[in-house]
């Protein structure tokens, strides 16, 4: 009786165990999922900061040449030599700023995007381990119930061979 009650509870233990690790394991894969919407939801938040930043460095710089046009128009000078090459020089600097930002941005977006993969990948391993480990608690449930099946078995022989001298 006590062979069967460890069997039961081999059996018990094992399910038990496979059912909590395929728990943790789709619990490992949601929180890679998040994890890397997170890093999602950041990349499109970067890249709107870099798209104000840059409208910001474009509006400034029309604001600059405006300046600039409005100086040299009151002034009487004509739009050739020295105040021509300030305008060219604001706009020429406005573009490499903002080609900087572009440049930013997209180096953020690459590392972003590489660390929602990564997260996603973390995710997967970690759920794939605990499948591993609840595929073991199966097969520690069964090599229990058989041992203990043996053992049952060992235990009947023993008593029948006691009968069989006493006789």
């Amino acid at each position: 009786m006590a062979i069967q009650i460890a069997a039961a509870a081999s059996v018990a233990s094992g399910v038990l165990g496979f059912k909590g690790n395929r728990a943790l394991a789709r619990q490992a894969q949601q929180i890679g999922e998040y994890q890397a919407q997170v890093e999602e939801n950041n990349l499109i938040l970067t890249q709107r900061a870099r798209a104000e930043q840059e409208a910001s460095i474009r509006a400034g710089a029309e604001r600059l040449r405006g300046l600039q046009r409005t100086a040299v128009g009151t002034s009487g000078i004509q739009m050739v030599g020295s105040p021509l090459q300030a305008m060219a020089d604001t706009y020429f600097n406005t573009e490499r700023d903002a080609q900087r930002v572009q440049y930013a941005a997209s180096v953020e977006a690459a590392r972003a995007e590489g660390a929602a993969a990564m997260r996603r990948l973390e995710g997967q391993s970690r759920a794939a381990g605990a499948n591993l480990a609840a595929l073991q608690s199966l097969l520690g449930a069964a090599s229990g119930y058989a041992s203990a099946q043996q053992a049952q078995r060992s235990y009947d022989l023993q008593v029948s061979a006691y009968e069989r001298d006493l006789k």
